[in-house]
């Protein structure tokens, strides 16, 4: 049995199989997520797991080179904006309308839908190298 990092084996195994410039994203419960995107569902309930316990999980296993956020967080979420900053202090981040960050969803490995019932707590990791 695994003994740190990421126990979910669906959210191990997409981590695994990342490539350099691969996308995985994360979001809230009501993200709608595009027809042949893997959906790797951990909502239990409400707030359950959070969008931060789930990418800071993530974070442990995961080199991050870049991440893409929806231009409404700045306003609609500003504490979750600065949760994922802090979360990720030295990573490029590029804004997007919403409109077009779910659209890009059809480009990752995989959606991961957490219970966060906050708005616009998505995001879209692009995976750097350790090398």
């Amino acid at each position: 049995m695994k003994k740190t990092g990421i126990i979910n084996s669906e959210v191990s195994a997409v981590v695994a199989n990342m490539g350099h410039m691969d996308w995985l994203s994360i979001g809230d419960a009501g993200m709608p997520v595009p027809a042949g995107t893997k959906k790797i569902d951990l909502a239990v309930d409400k707030q359950l797991p959070s969008f931060m316990d789930v990418l800071n999980n993530v974070l442990k296993e995961m080199e991050v080179q870049k991440i893409y956020l929806a231009d409404e967080i700045k306003t609609q979420n500003p504490e979750q904006l600065e949760n994922i900053k802090k979360a990720l202090p030295d990573v490029e981040v590029e804004f997007m309308p919403h409109s077009d960050l779910k659209k890009s969803l059809a480009q990752t490995h995989a959606f991961i839908r957490t219970g966060e019932m906050t708005p616009y707590s998505n995001i879209i990791l692009e995976s750097g190298v350790t090398f």
